[in-house]
């Protein structure tokens, strides 16, 4: 009965919790959605933020964007490490600490009187905060009937796929309405009501702790992999890739770590990350969808938004108006497609979800330079039904083989894996995406010869505008390196809808039941 929550008998014999009902459910369902929301949220919410970040501390606008690697590094090390960080301090004990710790980080970031005391909170919030994410996950589908389970997952998946997109709409008007500090201040109200009412719904119905050696040797192999690994993804770019002594030095650093990581984790008695948990055939196949999927999801994510400002000239907040078109069908199918896992089965809805990303992707890759408002909303819509089906059955198959003892440290490597793929999909995709627009440009521009008619006939036009010389010349070369952008962005629009087709036959190859409900084909 839901006013039974503070027993502690509400801990089944199997290590899972009591579902929640009622008036309880409801609460337990907002409190850990929005916790999972606002984490998610500060990965996007300040990038708009950051022009105005750097010339507030007067730092190079590279130096700004130490704001956002600060808080990926962080997070992406601390994530493997939430199944024992949970088992050791209790689910419900670490989710609290983490959530009202990173209240107290984003306040500090919000106060910060210089760039490195802001870059320090950014730690901060990374570190504590990576766990509220898997921790979420695991809590909202525990606090679910295991008829209604997939329902919960529909929930969680929601919050993941809204807040990427929402967050520079919010961050934007956030920093042009009032203050890029309110940017973090937001948080604090929010991340507070997130904390009691946790502490108050799941009083009594924590996992038993287990207080095992640590694994020092682990730990430290993990923080240099990872950190370097995020590194490397998020200034790879700027410091042009593997012609840097840097960019080299960390990879070369990343890589031996974390060889040096795996081999030790599989042969320790007491790992830090139980790498063992890929042996599970759903969670093995639904991690590598995970990784590869969000991979294409956040090129669609970063290229859209980065082609929009640079070569429509809409503003951040406009470009990100079109992009949380995404979110509105998400919002309904996701609910809608967790209700329905145990009738279709996970397999069928991921089909579904594939190639609804793949049907808007490829619409999004034949827009022209004139391309209006209302296509582009259009297109995004669709991608979100597609999101919803990409992320809401994954996170399905990922658990379906998992203890509940071991569900924590399993969210933790599937959202480990969903960031990393994010990152890389975020670095790589910018770096195709501006090398090819100039090799187009380089092509283009060959063409352009006294024997072209259409060349011909477009000078005379500008001529008798009144148009010649040097100005004719700037204006073929915007006309030029507009159409060299559009072909390098529906290039790498259609590449990423190419990715989720691939994926269909992938995700077959899981094996049923996938959902608490025995749905499952």
């Amino acid at each position: 009965m839901a006013d039974q929550a503070s027993l502690p008998s509400s801990n089944t014999p199997d290590g899972g919790v009591e579902p929640l009902h009622g008036s309880k459910l409801i609460l337990a369902t907002f409190a850990l959605g929005l916790g999972s929301f606002m984490n998610v949220l500060d990965i996007s919410i300040a990038n708009v933020s950051l022009p105005t970040i750097a010339g507030d501390f007067a730092v190079s606008p590279a130096q700004g964007t130490w704001v956002i690697t600060s808080y990926a590094v962080s997070e992406a090390i601390m994530l493997p490490l939430t199944g024992w960080l949970s088992s050791r301090f209790g689910e419900i004990r670490q989710f609290i600490f983490a959530t009202l710790m990173f209240a107290i980080a984003s306040a500090l970031c919000g106060l910060a009187v210089s760039f490195p005391m802001l870059l320090i909170s950014r730690i901060l919030q990374g570190i504590v905060g990576a766990s509220m994410i898997p921790l979420s996950q695991a809590l909202i589908i525990k606090s679910f009937p295991p008829e209604k389970r997939g329902m919960a997952l529909g929930i969680w998946a929601m919050t993941t796929i809204v807040a990427p997109i929402m967050g520079p709409v919010i961050g934007g008007w956030l920093t042009d309405s009032y203050s890029w500090r309110w940017v973090f201040y937001i948080n604090i109200p929010f991340a507070l009501l997130c904390a009691y009412l946790i502490a108050w719904l799941f009083k009594g119905r924590d996992n038993v702790r287990v207080k095992k050696p640590i694994d020092k040797v682990g730990l430290v192999l993990l923080a240099v992999g990872i950190g370097c690994l995020q590194i490397l993804l998020d200034k790879g770019n700027e410091l042009d890739w593997f012609s840097s002594p840097v960019i080299v030095a960390i990879a070369l650093t990343s890589f031996i770590c974390l060889v040096c990581f795996v081999l030790w984790e599989l042969g320790e008695e007491h790992p830090v990350v139980n790498l063992r948990l890929f042996r599970l055939k759903n969670f093995r196949i639904a991690s590598i969808c995970l990784f590869v999927g969000s991979f294409a999801f956040y090129i669609f994510v970063v290229i859209g938004p980065l082609w929009m400002q640079t070569q429509l000239g809409y503003t951040a907040y406009t470009a990100g108006l079109v992009m949380a078109s995404t979110g509105l069908l998400a919002i309904v199918a996701g609910p809608f497609f967790g209700a329905q896992l145990p009738r279709l089965g996970a397999r069928r809805i991921a089909t579904l979800g594939f190639s609804c990303f793949a049907f808007g992707a490829i619409l999004s890759s034949f827009i022209t330079t004139d391309v209006s408002y209302q296509y582009l909303q259009q297109t995004r819509i669709i991608m979100g039904l597609g999101v919803a089906g990409f992320f809401v059955p994954m996170t399905a198959i990922s658990l379906s083989q998992l203890r509940p003892d071991q569900m924590a440290a399993g969210s933790g490597l599937t959202n480990f894996l969903r960031n990393i793929g994010g990152s890389t999909g975020t670095a790589i995709g910018a770096t195709v995406w501006q090398n090819e627009a100039i090799r187009n440009h380089a092509i283009i521009a060959e063409s352009l010869t006294s024997n072209n008619l259409s060349l011909a006939n477009l000078q005379d036009q500008l001529t008798n505008a009144g148009i010649s010389g040097d100005g004719q010349l700037q204006f073929l070369d915007l006309m030029v390196n507009s159409q060299a952008y559009i072909l390098s962005t529906n290039h790498l629009l259609a590449f990423s809808g190419f990715i989720m087709l691939c994926l269909i036959p992938v995700v077959w190859f899981a094996k049923p039941p996938f959902g608490a409900g025995g749905g499952g084909h």
